[in-house]
């Protein structure tokens, strides 16, 4: 069917149409939103390349899990900012942790709220690396053991769901089993099952204080070059245990999201991480361009290429946006 009798613009014409036929839609349903836990009282502070995010202490993390709630948002994500670090990351697994803490605030102030966890050792270690360095590299299999304390202090503190992100090899079989052992057979796991060494998540490393002291990540994260390989670690992840699997950082990967979710109908996650947020945020500041347009335009996308779920620094924002039309 051609012009003149196939016309597609009949199907644009006014707004009430376009939403009839929209493919794609968005919803403050399909969020997740990121929390930076630190210690200390009364504490939020706004992280300078990220604006409008904050580390923020346990009493501000209660008062924000009611907004949260209430903008229809139904998970966050938590990351630490332990008051002391060592090479190790003594302090990922402490019972009483920003993270440990903060889970059982939101539990409490609004326990519909889906509390996931990082499970990561960077933003513990005093050398900025995600797990035990021998040899100037992480060494894999010693890092498991401390993943699997962390993971489990996490379960036992209330958390709804784990997130593995250090990109070891292995872990989610290593924490699959550590919690089915302790009573946790029922906790879900949400791989960062292809993660890749992006230039996307400088401002991230400002908000958790996670900047690698000396090298980068490379040998343990993916080569952005590779897409074969992503769904080597997605099935090997799932032949793990994983439940969900995520794509990090979202925009420039939309490829391997698509591919992934073609090639598995796993439920998919993906991170529209802070440098994809710093970007629009800067862009907008300067009026280049409408920063709410591109923003619900970046996460439209993001769902279109195949995830179910969005990790976003744009939550609150993006949710205020739909709710309003």
């Amino acid at each position: 069917m051609s012009f003149p009798i196939y016309r597609p613009r009949r199907l644009r014409k006014n707004d009430t149409i376009r939403k009839m036929v929209r493919e794609t839609s968005l919803s403050p349903s399909d969020l997740i939103l990121p929390l930076f836990v630190t210690y200390g009282k009364n504490v939020k502070k706004e992280i300078k390349s990220m604006p409008g995010i904050f580390q923020m202490s346990i009493d501000n993390i209660r008062k924000e899990a009611k907004e949260i709630s209430s903008l229809g948002i139904p998970s966050v994500i938590l990351f630490g900012i332990p008051e002391h670090k060592d090479e190790i990351g003594s302090s990922a697994n402490d019972p009483h942790g920003p993270v440990q803490e903060a889970i059982k605030a939101i539990k409490d102030k609004a326990p519909e709220i889906m509390v996931i966890t990082d499970v990561c050792m960077c933003e513990y270690t005093s050398h900025g690396h995600c797990g035990i360095i021998k040899n100037k590299d992480v060494d894999n299999d010693a890092t498991l053991e401390l993943l699997c304390e962390e993971a489990l202090s996490h379960a036992e503190a209330g958390a709804d769901m784990v997130a593995p992100s250090d990109m070891m090899d292995g872990r989610i079989g290593a924490i699959r089993d550590t919690l089915d052992e302790n009573g946790f057979s029922n906790l879900p796991i949400m791989s960062y099952a292809a993660k890749y060494a992006s230039a996307f998540y400088g401002p991230f490393r400002d908000a958790a204080e996670s900047t690698p002291k000396f090298g980068d990540r490379r040998s343990y994260q993916m080569d952005p070059g590779n897409s074969e390989e992503a769904l080597r670690e997605v099935a090997l992840d799932i032949e793990e245990g994983a439940d969900i699997v995520m794509v990090k950082p979202a925009l420039p990967y939309l490829d391997i999201i698509y591919r992934i979710k073609e090639s598995f109908g796993y439920p998919v996650a993906a991170y529209n991480v802070s440098g994809e947020y710093s970007i629009i945020k800067a862009a907008a500041e300067r009026d280049w361009i409408d920063g709410q347009r591109a923003m619900l335009e970046s996460l439209v996308s993001i769902k279109r290429a195949g995830a179910d779920l969005i990790l976003t620094y744009f939550a609150k924002e993006a949710a205020k946006a739909l709710i309003r039309g």
